[in-house]
Parts: C-alpha cells; sequence; structure tokens
C-alpha cells in the first residue's frame, strides 16, 4: 500500500506523542518522543527542535530518523521513514509551530521547559502501516468540505456590497461549520494594527478594537500570512487588548475597546484573509471545546478566507465605480437647533473621537467622522461619496489597499452602538448619508508640540 503524508495527517494532530528514533554514528540507537510534529505538506513534516540532545547530535550525524505516529480516535499507527533537510528558526513555519507548541506546553503544564529553538524539516521517504494493529472505526466527524461548499454558494450569491459580505461570511461560519464564536479583522497597514469590523456570538461585539501586527494568534496569523490552530488553551497566543502609548500634553484619554473573546476558550483558528498576495485581514474562531479545530477545518476556513478576500477587494472597488470626483452636491442639510449640542471632540494626536465625554473611535474612521461633521457645517449638506473622501488629502489615505468601504462600516456600526445622535446610511452605490438628530459642536485638540 503506497501512502503519503495527507493519508496519515491526523496521526501529527494526535494527543499521543510521536515517538522518533535514531542512530549515533556509531550505530546506538535513541528513541524518545518529539514534543510536536507538523504537516508541512504531502511529502515533507516539521518536527519541533527543542533541546541539544542526542536525537539532535544523531539527526544530524546522519541526517535520517524513523517516527512512529498514532492516530489517537482509531489507534492507527504507521512508521515513516525521515531524510532531515533543515533547520527553520524564523519564518511561517517556525511561527506556527511556535504557536502550537504554547499551547501544547500549557496544556500539559510544561511551559517553562518548551521552547522553539528551531523546525527541523524532514523529506517523508516511506510510510508504512505498522502490522498486527487493527484499527478501530473512526467515530463520526463533521464534514467541512461541505460546509465550505454551502458557506461559498452563500458568499457568491451575496449582493449586498461590502458590509452585507462581512455578515454573510460570519453567518455562514455559525450556520454551515458551528462556529458560533468569530471575529473579522481587517488591517490598517500603516499603523501595523488589525481592528475588529465583524463579530459574532459575543455580548459585547468589539467592533473597532484592535490588535497589533505579530500579537498573538491573530497577529502573528497576520504577520506570517500563515493560518495558525491551537487545540488547548494557552495564555502565550491569546489576542490582547492593543494599547495606545501616546506622549505629550495634548494626547487623548486612555481610550480602548475590548477584544471580545470566550473567557474559557480552548480552541483557537485565526486565518489569513489574502488578496494579490497581500494579508488584507483575519478570520478568527474559537470554541470552549478542545480539539475543536483540526486539519480539515484549518484547510476549509483557509479556502473561504481567500474567497472572502476576492469578494471584498470587487466589492470595495464596486463602490468605487461612479466617475465623478466632485462632491455630491445636495440642498443644505435641515438643522435641528433644539435639543442639547452634541460635542463632538477631536484629538489630532491619533484622530481619537469623543461624542461628549464617550469615546467612540480612531484613526482613519476618526479622522473620516471628523471631516463629514466639518463639511457638513461648513458647506450644510450631508451627502457624500466612497470616492469624495478617497481623493480628499486631508485624510491621507494611502494610494494602494486604503480599506475605505472597512473603515465607512467600522465608523457606521460604532455609531449604531455609541450614539443616537449621529448615523450614517447609504443612499446608492459609493454614496451615504451622515444623519444629525441634534446641533452639533465641534472642539479640536492640537497635535502636542512633543509630537
Amino acid at each position: 500500500m503506497t501512502l503519503d503524508l495527507d493519508a496519515v495527517r491526523d496521526c501529527l494532530d494526535s494527543t499521543i506523542p510521536c515517538a522518533i528514533a535514531t542512530v549515533a554514528a556509531d550505530g546506538t540507537p535513541n528513541v524518545t518522543y518529539v514534543s510536536h510534529a507538523e504537516y508541512v505538506d504531502a511529502e515533507h513534516l516539521a518536527l519541533s527542535f527543542q533541546f541539544f540532545n542526542k536525537t539532535r547530535d544523531n539527526v544530524l550525524a546522519r541526517r535520517e530518523a524513523l517516527l512512529y505516529a498514532t492516530e489517537s480516535t482509531t489507534g492507527a499507527s504507521y512508521r515513516l521513514t525521515l531524510d532531515y533537510l533543515r533547520t527553520e528558526s524564523e519564518g511561517p513555519l517556525f511561527e506556527r509551530m511556535k504557536a502550537r507548541l504554547a499551547g501544547i506546553a500549557s496544556f500539559t503544564g510544561m511551559t517553562a521547559v518548551f521552547r522553539l529553538r528551531g523546525a527541523d524539516v524532514y523529506r517523508v521517504r516511506a510510510i508504512e502501516p505498522v502490522a498486527g494493529i487493527t484499527p478501530l472505526p473512526k467515530p463520526p466527524q463533521r464534514k467541512p468540505l461541505a460546509a465550505l461548499r454551502a458557506a461559498s454558494c452563500a458568499i457568491a450569491a451575496c449582493g449586498g456590497g461590502f458590509e452585507a459580505l462581512l455578515d454573510a461570511a460570519l453567518d455562514a461560519l455559525d450556520r454551515h461549520f458551528g462556529i458560533h464564536h468569530a471575529l473579522l479583522l481587517m488591517l490598517e497597514p500603516a499603523q501595523s494594527r488589525l481592528y475588529v469590523v465583524a463579530s459574532r456570538g459575543y455580548a459585547d461585539s468589539g467592533i473597532g478594537s484592535e490588535i497589533a501586527l505579530g500579537d498573538g494568534i491573530i497577529g502573528v496569523a497576520a504577520a506570517q500570512n500563515i493560518a495558525i490552530r491551537i487545540n488547548y488553551a494557552t495564555s502565550d497566543y491569546r489576542y490582547v487588548r492593543a494599547a495606545t502609548e501616546l506622549s505629550g500634553l495634548a494626547a487623548p484619554p486612555r481610550a480602548e475597546i475590548a477584544v471580545p473573546g470566550l473567557p474559557d476558550a480552548e480552541s483557537q483558528l485565526a486565518v489569513p484573509i489574502v488578496h494579490g498576495g497581500e494579508v488584507r485581514g483575519v478570520l478568527y474562531a474559537e470554541s470552549p471545546q478542545q480539539r475543536r479545530f483540526g486539519y480539515d477545518d484549518e484547510d476549509a476556513l483557509s479556502a473561504l478566507a481567500a474567497q472572502l478576500g476576492l469578494a471584498l477587494e470587487q466589492a470595495q472597488a464596486a463602490q468605487d465605480e461612479t466617475d465623478d470626483p466632485r462632491p455630491v452636491q445636495t440642498a443644505a442639510a435641515p438643522r435641528d437647533e433644539s435639543g442639547t449640542p452634541l460635542l463632538v471632540r477631536r484629538y489630532a494626536e491619533d484622530d481619537s473621537v469623543f461624542l461628549d465625554e464617550d469615546y467612540l473611535i480612531k484613526g482613519v474612521a476618526g479622522a473620516i467622522l471628523w471631516r463629514l461633521l466639518d463639511l457638513r457645517q461648513r458647506e450644510g449638506r450631508d451627502e457624500f461619496s466612497n470616492r469624495e473622501l478617497r481623493l480628499d488629502p486631508t485624510l491621507r489615505l494611502p494610494d494602494v489597499a486604503d480599506n475605505l468601504e472597512a473603515r465607512l462600516v467600522l465608523l457606521s456600526r460604532r455609531l449604531a452602538e455609541r450614539s443616537d445622535s449621529l448615523r450614517i446610511e447609504k443612499t446608492g452605490r459609493g454614496r451615504f448619508r451622515l444623519c444629525v438628530s441634534r446641533p452639533v459642536r465641534l472642539a479640536e485638540i492640537a497635535r502636542s508640540a512633543a509630537a
């Protein structure tokens, strides 16, 4: 029977650790356990290198090893003949193994011992079933491929634009994959941060919360453009709130939005959303169940994220199809001068915006709201276009991948959650209206001299 690594992939994700046998230069055998084995492709795997020990000496001396792997749910066991190729101490494979090893270490109480020094990459020369072992039948399993097909059809059929695609993706995770807790984050390249634009399954949506690139499982997945899956809880790779550190007398008050998450999450899966080879965001799922996400879930969600990246890019482009770059011309916006004025403060330090005493948003989304309110006061209009904002030099949007539609979704959802006086509503393709139900007073806090 000819086998490749795809046929025995589940053995590498087993609760039963793999054993590795090596031989010294003088012919002395050595057998020990491996903390973690990682699938690379159908012909290659990687083993965690943590210690300078006898196994390490033997591998470097003879450049071959024998791996014994067992699938924990069925007992099926295999011997894999390996040829050592190289050791990677940085990059996507290393970071993925580092994250997964942190989960294993936390689960086994070996956090202080399990420190990844490198990912030893091997070519799989041969795979043999262990004779005399009759595997048990596999228990009923979820069918990620069927879920992927249904989810892909749902996204393909979604014609409501950028925001509708975000909701369709989370609906598909819930309905077809049985994933009830998930986040969608978009990347802000200029600030090396990801921000939450949609969430599902949490008491607080966390819209507008941020995670630094390279921080936790979500940040590492985006920074390295790799899917990261952890099947046991680990504090090392939980996402953390990104604290804003500013200096100067004019710095805004400390303002953060908490990233939503399960307090008892045991399984985590972060998948990059990629278009044109560039990371645009991250799809994140978690569960209180241990070992909730397997290789097949990782593959299926990676495929779904790739489709979502293309669909979001197309939706963004569709919003910009108007050829007229001039501002939208409308009649003067009706003013309701009754009621207590709404004080809107903007801190130029980081474009943080406060509504009265409540923090709303910062960054480009904050700058957009401030610009809309300023134009409304000076020009007396309340209708705007995406193209107008994209060409506005005061917003300093990047020339490529500006994610304007994502920022407008973020702003719209934060206003819906935090304000009963301001809201954004769509009026057509690439056009929207800023609705204001109270008089507004603008106050700008200038950038500090230290900045």
